[in-house]
């Protein structure tokens, strides 16, 4: 295997949580622990990861959209599914940036909507489905995350009125705060909740309590929250509180 190859896939394996010891990359990739040391003194050069005792561990942020679109696929597509039963047709959806929202796209093919977004690769999704009313945000193009975000984003959004908001994170804390890694995403994902009737938030097992050092909304801004397992003590109290509709694919919890 190529030394650029074993760098993508160790840096996907840490990313995803998965293995960061030396002896599990080692065993994951098929290659020696002493081959692994030296893929991670190359990257930690590059800055892409910090070598810890044992192992290596890579410091929170913006992952491209390729990555993350690999990891968890089967728990984001049974959120997405039970998300796309929410809607009716004739209604209007706005489509946040992120691979779940990508998902939930994939559930729409067929349906008589209006899909609003920002994410370029839900664009491309449907661009074909001639049954769907597709408006495509306006903005600066983010190439690696496959997005579009600014000024002009947050103006259309502005002159927008949706039925539904589907909202992605990277993480929500006890308190359910939604959180994001990227401070150029938040503007737009405020500016797309004052634009729903009905705001839900998509987020799988791994977002509880996820990551992000920047606040998208309290849970008071949220009338559901679509998840693959139960959510926990402290994070559904506060959901709760919120009148947050919980819905647990198969369950569903108030």
């Amino acid at each position: 295997m190529l030394a650029e190859r074993r760098h993508q896939l160790i840096l996907r394996a840490l990313r995803a949580g998965g293995p960061a010891a030396v002896t599990d990359l080692s065993e994951q990739l098929g290659v020696s622990p002493a081959t692994i040391r030296r893929d991670l003194v190359k990257l930690e050069e590059d800055g892409l990861l910090t070598r810890v005792h044992g192992g290596a561990v890579v410091e929170e942020g913006d992952q491209p959209f390729a990555e993350v679109a690999e990891v968890r696929v089967n728990e984001k597509d049974a959120i997405a599914e039970r998300a796309a039963a929410m809607i009716k047709d004739g209604e209007s959806v706005l489509l946040d940036i992120g691979t779940t929202a990508y998902r939930l796209a994939r559930q729409l093919h067929g349906r008589r909507l209006t899909v609003i977004t920002s994410n370029l690769v839900v664009y491309e999704e449907l661009a074909d489905d001639e049954g769907i009313e597709l408006v495509l945000l306006g903005g600066m193009v983010r190439r690696e995350y496959r997005s579009l975000v600014g000024f002009l984003t947050e103006d259309n959004l502005r002159q927008l009125h949706a039925d539904w908001v589907f909202l992605g994170t990277s993480g929500v804390r006890p308190g359910g705060q939604v959180m994001d890694t990227t401070v150029v995403e938040v503007p737009v994902k405020r500016a797309m909740i004052k634009a729903g009737e009905k705001v839900v938030l998509l987020a799988d097992a791994a977002k509880f309590p996820g990551n992000g050092m920047a606040k998208v909304c309290g849970p008071e801004e949220l009338d559901a929250v679509v998840t693959n397992e139960p959510v926990d003590a402290a994070t559904r109290a506060a959901f709760q509180e919120a009148r947050v509709e919980i819905i647990v694919v198969g369950k569903a919890q108030t």
